[in-house]
């Protein structure tokens, strides 16, 4: 096949997953199984395309989490985060070590794998994957209540480096049988702490590089966080610490401080998040050949069912017993632990290992991510009805202005809804004396934009987006924000 085919194939299969995605969420249906399927659909035993790499799927892999990971940082607020940190972290930690020790026990007394691989399955298949959940809730436009929405986002993030190194730490001991388990402790603690110490420090280093360096074409700052985020993540893992952790809270650093052109950017790290999801899901998808799951289809399922109905629900509940969050929200978290492609990709790892078992536990991980998807992902809302905490899902309309500060200014645009009773509800613009350097831009009402006169009058739920300089916001949102 020469470039311009494999061009065309791979611009094709992107094309049918989008069209089939959207086409799935209608369904219910999380686009990640949608992707996986048009990749399995294509592969060997569909249309023919041959694809058996697992080094260069791992290294896709690996590539694509880096920027999957440094997206989900960008675009955590850690306003919300801040509460729920200490539960997240629980979850991330002691519920992976937990949901791996469930499924290590059962791998081992009822497939009768050794204990090293038992523990490797569960490993692999201990990291979440909430990107699917939040896609099918955002298609129903449907909410979680509480604080569950950014604890999911915490420790879909958080529990990546944790599994990652589970995975590589079986694979050193299974590769050194003299090594002892408690070993590979101090190779933990080193990973975590040079990881988010990294993390942070560069992460402030990149805000600081993308306030001060002056490009002469906006594009161009893309190719510049492109850059860091490949800095940060290799460097902390040559430094030897966990690169995953490193850009996810690098990622957290940047999306919760200003920096030049940050919406702009933020929409590309979102649509080149969502490339990676792809393009990485369809890679997995060519992986497999249906014909070899079959074989352990009955063993996958089995697995599948202890993941999602005994190692999750034990995990979440053991990991939060000393939360006072209500018993429903901690269910609600527990059917919400999706696998995704983080399993399939650790799942490589063995393979490229040469574990003698390791095809075997591809397979099952492979089926075990389908059967946990397509169980859980296509019963989320009806689990949130009858828990009983299901709520609008708050979305923003999408403005059609944008301000882009230049670094030097201390102007800032603002969001600000009328509150009723407040003192701008159903006053003039003119009539509300604010200070002289804010100007009132847009306003949003009922699905409409307006453009404001000065005899305009505002009204309660009114979306107000205002100019103004940081000393004068405050004044600005008492106004129009706090009722009177």
């Amino acid at each position: 096949m020469t470039t311009e085919t494999y061009l065309l194939a791979a611009g094709i299969l992107l094309l049918v997953s989008l069209i089939v995605s959207r086409v799935g969420g209608r369904l219910g249906i999380p686009g990640l199984l949608l992707f996986l399927g048009v990749g399995m659909l294509a592969g060997t035993d569909g249309l023919g395309i041959q694809f058996s790499d697992y080094r260069l799927a791992q290294a896709l892999g690996t590539v694509a989490l880096c920027f999957i990971l440094f997206q989900g940082g960008l675009t955590t607020d850690w306003g919300q985060t801040r509460p729920v940190i200490w539960r997240g972290l629980s979850l991330a930690t002691v519920g992976v070590l937990i949901t791996a020790g469930v499924m290590a026990a059962f791998a081992h007394a009822v497939l009768g794998l050794p204990w090293l691989v038992a523990w490797l399955l569960g490993a692999i298949v201990s990291s979440t994957d909430a990107s699917a959940v939040f896609t099918v809730l955002k298609e129903r436009s449907l909410g979680l209540e509480g604080d569950i929405a950014p604890l999911l986002e915490f420790e879909s993030g958080g529990n990546d480096p944790m599994a990652v190194f589970l995975t590589i730490g079986l694979l050193t001991l299974i590769a050194n049988p003299g090594m002892g388990a408690l070993e590979i402790v101090p190779l933990f603690v080193k990973q975590m702490v040079i990881g988010g110490v990294l993390g942070a420090v560069l992460g402030r280093a990149a805000l600081w590089m993308l306030n001060r360096v002056h490009l002469q074409f906006e594009g161009l700052y893309s190719v510049l966080t492109l850059a860091l985020a490949l800095i940060i993540f290799s460097a902390a893992a040559v430094a030897g610490g966990s690169g995953f952790l490193a850009i996810f809270i690098a990622g957290i650093v940047l999306g919760n401080a200003d920096f030049l052109h940050k919406r702009s950017l933020l929409a590309f790290h979102d649509g080149l998040a969502w490339l990676m999801q792809v393009g990485m899901f369809l890679t997995l998808g060519l992986l497999v050949n249906p014909r070899e799951l079959l074989p352990t289809a009955g063993v996958a399922l089995a697995c599948a069912l202890v993941l999602v109905f005994v190692a999750r629900p034990v995990s979440v509940f053991v990991s939060l017993a000393a939360s006072r969050m209500p018993l429903r929200r901690k269910t609600m978290v527990a059917w919400v632990g999706l696998r995704g492609a983080v399993p399939i990709v650790l799942a490589t790892f063995p393979l490229l290992a040469g574990v003698p078992q390791a095809q075997t536990l591809f397979n099952i991980v492979f089926f075990a991510v389908l059967t946990s998807v397509l169980l859980q992902g296509t019963t989320l809302t009806l689990v949130a009805d009858w828990l009983g905490i299901r709520t609008p899902l708050d979305t923003k309309p999408s403005s059609p202005i944008t301000y882009t500060p230049t670094g030097m200014s201390k102007n800032a645009l603002v969001e600000v809804e009328v509150q009723a009773r407040s003192a701008a509800d159903g006053q003039r613009i003119l009539d509300l004396h604010l200070p002289p350097d804010t100007l009132v831009v847009l306003i949003h009402r009922a699905g409409e934009y307006l453009i404001p006169k000065g005899a305009t009058r505002l009204e309660a739920g009114d979306v107000v987006q205002v100019l103004a300089e940081a000393e004068g916001l405050l004044d600005v949102q008492r106004r129009l924000g706090p009722p009177g």
